[in-house]
Parts: structure tokens; C-alpha cells; sequence
């Protein structure tokens, strides 16, 4: 295989792993794909990447500056210190939150909407139905569902 073809296909695979990146973003595919379309070009251009002493450190050089400057790109592309959006059973005694399905004490049938998450919801014993769209406080998480009361109660 000539120098020429092997350069069109070092390119071609390099845009099919960039190509995977666009459509699947998070597979960490955009540095490998960018080098290989570098070394792909370099290789058009006729450098001889893999015998020469001048390409090899020519190939090395242009494969970590682009691998350098794919990395810095990426980090500007994605959303910067942000903490992921997540609420665990130990975060969610205290929070408040508001009826979307009727809550019972007997069984965890009723719902709740929480910082933006629905959670099956049953009441505290002394309260008999907590209506749809009542105010309420978690009181405890259990399992996969919480207990709650209604916030006025929670004074």
C-alpha cells in the first residue's frame, strides 16, 4: 500500500471516530479521531511518519499538539463546574415538595414532585389524604419512596 492510500484511510478513520463522537458525545473518540486525521494529512503531504527520523518526531509532535488541543476544545464544549442534578434518600428529610397523586399512609400509590424528581409517597399515620397540589414536608425516605406531611403540619 502506497503512502498516499494509507494516508486517505489514516484520514478516513479519523473522521468515522470524530463522526462517533458528534453523534455519541462522552465516548471520548474526538482525540484519537483528530490524531489520526493529523498523522492522515501528514502522511498526504508525503512525510514519512513510520521510518524517518524527522517524521516519526514530526508524527509524535503533531499527534500531541493535537491531542492537546482536541482536550482543551472538548473542555470549553462542556457545560463547566456543574454538579450533577442528583437527590438521594439521605439528602431528603427537611426538603419540601408538593402532592401530584393523592397520599395515603396505607401504601406508597400517592406521588410527590421533589426539587423536580417524582417520588412514591405515602403520609404520616395521623393524617388520613393529602390532596393533589398540598404542600408537604419529607419527614423520612424509605426504601424507594418517602413519608411526608403537609408543611403547615411541619410547624
Amino acid at each position: 500500500m502506497d503512502e498516499l492510500t494509507s494516508g486517505w484511510i489514516t484520514v478516513l478513520i479519523g473522521a468515522i471516530l470524530l463522526g462517533c463522537e458528534v453523534f455519541s458525545p462522552g465516548i471520548f473518540l474526538a482525540v484519537p479521531g483528530t490524531v489520526l486525521v493529523i498523522l492522515g494529512i501528514l502522511m498526504l503531504l508525503g512525510i514519512d511518519i513510520f521510518s524517518s527520523g524527522i517524521g516519526i518526531i514530526t508524527g509524535i509532535v503533531s499527534a500531541l499538539v493535537a491531542s492537546i488541543v482536541t482536550v482543551w476544545v472538548y473542555s470549553r464544549l462542556t457545560p463547566g463546574n456543574q454538579k450533577p442534578h442528583s437527590t438521594s434518600q439521605d439528602t431528603l428529610a427537611g426538603m419540601h415538595g408538593i402532592v401530584t397523586s393523592p397520599v395515603i399512609p396505607t401504601d406508597i400509590s400517592g406521588k410527590v414532585r421533589i426539587d423536580g424528581q417524582e417520588w412514591s409517597a405515602r403520609s404520616i399515620p395521623e393524617i388520613e389524604v393529602l390532596p393533589l397540589g398540598t404542600v408537604v414536608v419529607v419527614v423520612s425516605a424509605q426504601g424507594v419512596h418517602v413519608v411526608v406531611k403537609p408543611l403547615e403540619e411541619s410547624n
